[in-house]
């Protein structure tokens, strides 16, 4: 799993034996260059990746199929298969047989029809097609036993390479497969966004819309059928003609009904594609037709306007033939009365964020953030719980200035917000899966600089404009208009303490500013709150908090306290209980560690969201708590790095630059915690 080492890297090429790879320094937008994931650069290659401290093995992919079929530890075992090499399988393999098509992607025996449908839509659209299939791959020409796949991961493109090794079962595919026996171009795409999301079984069930987004770097919408916009047939034609990238699917109520199959032929529970929206001529009336594919290539609609049907003798031989009707091949006309009545759901992938109600298109900015969700410092769940909620990421929106719709009287700023959760998929192979998400839009006072909002402004401010809902999906967004001003927007999960990274898009009509609302790294000057006294759940000071103790305040280097020095720490270990009671909310004895944010504020630091992680994570026990001595060893530890870097940068400028023997000679104490030896980095 290369991509989670967390190496943020771009690979180049294969030169002497090794990968060069080069750090990623900006996000990718879909017309730049994409990353190079990780692969071989010819089958059974075994080499290394190496940059800097780097270095990781390379191991040959025929090792590699198997290892995809991986099950999560609670499910059962995958299907029994061989991996075979594709020579092997058919005397003359192709890698595109007349074009890639909507024929060429039957599913196999993993449930991931969502991927299917988004690849079906994606053959509609050619320029699309070989972003994402790049032009000049063949098993003849320069063959060296590998493909390469360019898929958009959480703001970048990311190119993958698979070699030519498939899972097969008595003689045949395992997975997707194609109406021509001998085109293997969409079982080597399957191949590849299983591998980049660890393995096949990962892909095993999901929303259309993921794999719309990843195909293309658009942004989703999703619409409930049984409570639709009034130009929901506009909305479906315009987004058809702009080459959005639809699905649509019937909603389940219970497990049972998962890919049942309807009297009329439809199944519920199972992406299909929308491909088309046509009007005809019956009867002397336009009569509005829907064309749907099922990735099965079969099992198709069988009530009006199917094939076959007495509809079809009713319109124009010539369009009857230009709509190309074709038995049996899992794609069905019907009517859009029809289409509304039994579907409950439509996914669009815009390929920009313009509203589809609009007739002409508008450039947007866009502005893409990375956020970490982390149980004990940032994980705060929803609105429901007012406790932790105000610990979440905050991103701070800007906007400027109003929309130009000369039909609309009302000042407003329309923008979209999507928030994604990250690497989800991978997670289940140790039995994680997607969190539950959404965010809430909260107005604030202009001019506000680097705060982070706490527990009492969400207590008093009701949110302008929030996710439609919170769900389990990889991305939720919403289309939102608000007056010019300032915002606040924070993601957050539904419960608290669940642990995940996300990406934030925000994309506004007119030029905005968007930052985020972190914490300064650097010290405040407050007094500290009086308390009364209260037994603390303690054992005393360790021997680390006494020397660290000693540390701070020995100024001449005699590791011993003088009566003048004792008396300086004695008063500031009385400061800092009177500040550990004030913020031990609940009265336990301990304080929480997301009481100990404001705590520390209080004690004069500021620490951003990154750096507040590291702290919860040396000095939090299993159960998120702190005990004062470790409490008094976090503030020890602080004041000490900010008194070392304040006499490295004596004209408070905020930087430093120091040689390697002053960074030798700077304080070395751990930090003194409880959980072992740690560095603020």
């Amino acid at each position: 799993e290369w991509a989670s080492t967390g190496i943020p890297v771009c690979c180049s090429e294969w030169v002497a034996g090794s990968w060069l790879i080069y750090p990623r320094t900006t996000p990718l937008s879909h017309m730049e260059k994409p990353l190079k994931y990780l692969g071989p650069a010819h089958r059974g290659q075994v080499g290394y990746i190496s940059q800097g401290p780097y270095t990781i093995s390379l191991e040959s992919e025929l090792q590699w199929v198997p290892a995809l079929l991986k099950p999560r530890p609670c499910q059962d075992p995958a299907p029994a298969s061989d991996s075979v090499l594709l020579q092997e399988l058919v005397d003359d393999p192709q890698f595109i047989v007349g074009g890639a098509t909507r024929t060429d992607i039957c599913q196999g025996a993993l449930g991931d029809c969502w991927l299917l449908a988004a690849i079906g839509s994606l053959t509609l659209n050619e320029e699309l097609l070989h972003r994402v299939v790049p032009h000049g791959q063949s098993f003849q020409e320069d063959y060296a036993g590998i493909f390469h796949f360019q898929i958009w991961q959480f703001g970048e493109w990311v190119d993958v390479v698979v070699d030519d090794l498939l899972p097969t079962k008595d003689g045949e595919l395992l997975f997707v497969h194609s109406a021509e026996c001998t085109e293997f171009w969409s079982a080597l795409l399957e191949k590849a966004y299983a591998k980049l999301n660890g393995c096949y079984e990962s892909l095993s069930g999901g929303s259309t819309t993921e794999g719309f987004e990843d195909f293309t770097g658009g942004v989703a919408e999703m619409y409930d059928l049984k409570r639709p916009p009034r130009n929901m047939a506009h909305i479906i034609r315009k987004a058809l003609e702009r080459g959005s990238l639809l699905g649509c699917s019937i909603d389940i109520t219970s497990a049972f009904d998962m890919e049942a199959v309807t009297f009329k032929k439809l199944v519920k529970g199972h992406a299909y594609s929308v491909t088309a929206f046509r009007d005809v001529n019956y009867r002397g009336q336009q009569e509005q037709l829907i064309r749907i594919r099922n990735p099965w290539g079969q099992v198709e609609w069988t009530g009006a306007w199917s094939d076959g049907s007495s509809e079809w003798n009713n319109i124009d031989p010539d369009e009857r033939e230009e709509l190309q009707l074709k038995m049996e091949d899992g794609e069905f006309w019907m009517s859009f009365r029809d289409f509304m009545r039994e579907f409950s759901r439509l996914e669009i992938c815009n390929l920009t964020p313009d509203a589809l109600t609009k007739d002409e298109l508008s450039r947007w900015h866009t502005q893409v953030f990375e956020g970490t969700w982390r149980r004990g410092s940032t994980a705060g769940g929803c609105r429901n719980h007012p406790a932790t909620f105000w610990i979440n990421p905050q991103f701070k929106i800007k906007l400027l200035e109003e929309d130009d719709d000369p039909g609309d009287d009302e000042v407003a700023c329309s923008f979209l917000v999507a928030l994604m959760q990250k690497h989800r998929r991978r997670e289940r192979r140790v039995g994680g899966d997607m969190h539950t998400i959404g965010f809430a839009v909260y107005e604030v006072t202009p001019g506000m600089q680097n705060v982070h909002l706490k527990k009492d402004f969400f207590l008093r401010n009701q949110s302008r404009a929030r996710s439609e809902t919170f769900i389990n999906l990889r991305e939720v967004s919403n289309q939102i208009r608000l007056p010019p001003g300032e915002y606040i927007v924070v993601p957050s999960t539904f419960e608290p303490h669940k642990e995940a990274d996300f990406v934030l898009r925000v994309f506004t009509e007119k030029q905005s500013d968007t930052v985020l609302s972190r914490l300064g790294f650097g010290a405040c000057a407050q007094p500290p709150p009086s308390s009364s006294d209260k037994d603390l759940k303690t054992d005393g000071f360790s021997l680390d908090s006494c020397r660290n103790m000693v540390n701070l305040m020995d100024k001449d280097g005699s590791a011993r306290l003088g009566l003048v020095e004792f008396q300086i720490l004695w008063n500031k270990i009385r400061s800092w209980l009177t500040i550990y009671r004030q913020y031990d909310l609940d009265k336990s004895g301990t304080m929480s560690s997301y009481e100990m944010r404001m705590a520390l504020e209080s004690a004069g630091f500021k620490l951003n969201n990154k750096l507040h992680q590291v702290v919860v994570a040396r000095y939090a026990d299993s159960d998120m708590g702190v005990d004062f001595d470790n409490f008094v060893c976090c503030l020890l530890k602080l004041e000490t790095m900010f008194r070392f870097f304040r006499s490295m940068d004596p004209e408070g400028t905020g930087t430093a630059v120091m040689n390697l023997s002053e960074v030798r000679v700077q304080p070395s104490e751990s930090w003194g915690g409880k959980q072992g030896d740690t560095a603020l980095g």
